[in-house]
């Protein structure tokens, strides 16, 4: 009985923890005011950056996708860098014209490549605005000029802007779909509460001069990961209050789910391991708070086999997380017109629970594939 109490006292605990941190999130969604885009003239010079290593299969979409923005060409540079790529993706590069292409060419090995590219980009890039994307993403044509137009109009020295799966072909993709806005919903949170800690570097603007002035990669570019995280805590440690996520559907960059659970975990991992070398160790008390949230659940599922009240604990911690975490993704799905997928919330939470377990685990020790390397 005393055993059933205790776990009863910090089941709770830990719930109303998850709780006010989700509620939290809803509040700096709503902070967030919708950019509402005013027709205009731009007048930043940007430059477009993508890091690209064996992405010959959809490739040419991106760059499509690039060539047809409707902002000043002659104020729009595209830059790809092929990251070593051993099939023909320089060889697609190349074939459009408009198009710059810089090799790498780096002999030493590396733990992280694409700070290594993106970086050597920057140096001969010609944009005072950096925007950096991915080599399968898509976007529209006004997605260019919606950026540029925050930009000029808000000063902000980064800004965040949305990225979306699409096109899934299984119910193992429109999953991750649902799990992505929640991740993407929670970037943009933090945000909005003036607490910035997530982004994507699938859709990341940042002003060059700021880069440089805050050192660039350095001291962060033994690790894989983080050229966009890890960066933007250092422009928010720098530049308070200038950091904005663009609130836009005409901004939304797209791409698309793993096809497979190897390659969901590999990218998970990844980007777990990012959380090793957060500043801000109240994000990472947070994350661990989250992380004993959802082991708890688990525990008291697996107790409730032998003691009913253990299930009880859990049923209820469970149906609290659902409803918490369904109030939240309605802003968030709602603005990325993906509403149907919380049908999935109910029964995707057992398998979330798993997953937060895991990757807190092996997020943070080891080493994972990324691109064909093994990397820490």
């Amino acid at each position: 009985m005393e055993v059933l109490t205790a776990v009863s006292y910090l089941s709770s605990f830990l719930t109303l923890i998850y709780l006010l941190v989700v509620f939290g999130f809803i509040r700096g969604w709503h902070q967030l005011v919708p950019f509402q885009y005013k027709e205009t003239k731009g007048f930043t010079s940007v430059s477009i950056i993508i890091a690209a290593r064996n992405e010959a299969e959809s490739i040419h979409r991106t760059i499509e996708a690039l060539l047809a923005q409707d902002y000043d060409r002659d104020l729009t540079e595209i830059i790809f860098i092929d990251d070593h790529s051993t099939d023909n993706t320089a060889e697609i590069v190349r074939s459009y014209p408009g198009v710059k292409l810089i090799s790498l060419k780096e002999d030493r090995a590396l733990n992280s490549y694409k700070k290594k590219a993106i970086q050597t980009a920057i140096g001969e890039a010609k944009g005072s605005l950096i925007i950096t994307t991915d080599a399968d993403c898509r976007m529209g044509t006004r997605w260019l000029k919606t950026i540029v137009a925050y930009y000029e109009e808000k000063g902000f020295k980064m800004i965040s802007s949305p990225v979306a799966y699409d096109e899934e072909k299984s119910f193992f993709e429109r999953s991750q779909s649902l799990e992505f806005l929640y991740l993407i919903g929670l970037g943009a949170s933090t945000i909005g509460n003036n607490k910035p800690s997530t982004c994507n570097g699938a859709n990341l603007a940042y002003e060059r001069e700021a880069f440089y002035e805050v050192g660039g990669f350095q001291g962060i570019d033994d690790l894989a990961s983080g050229d966009d995280e890890l960066l933007l805590h250092k422009i928010a440690a720098r530049y308070e209050n200038k950091i904005g996520f663009l609130r836009n559907q005409d901004a939304i960059v797209y791409t698309h789910a793993k096809p497979n659970l190897n390659e969901f975990l590999q990218q998970r991992k990844r980007w777990a391991s990012k959380s090793t070398r957060y500043k801000n160790k109240s994000i990472i008390v947070l994350g661990v708070f989250i992380w004993f949230f959802n082991l708890s659940i688990l525990l008291n599922l697996l107790a409730g086999v032998f003691y009913i009240d253990f299930l009880k604990i859990a049923a209820i911690q469970l149906a609290l997380k659902i409803a918490i975490e369904f109030l939240f993704l309605t802003g968030v799905t709602k603005f990325a017109r993906r509403t149907s997928l919380l049908v999935l919330l109910p029964v995707l939470n057992i398998f979330h629970v798993l997953y937060i377990i895991y990757i807190g685990v092996s997020g943070n020790s080891g080493k994972y594939n990324w691109k064909g390397r093994m990397v820490k």
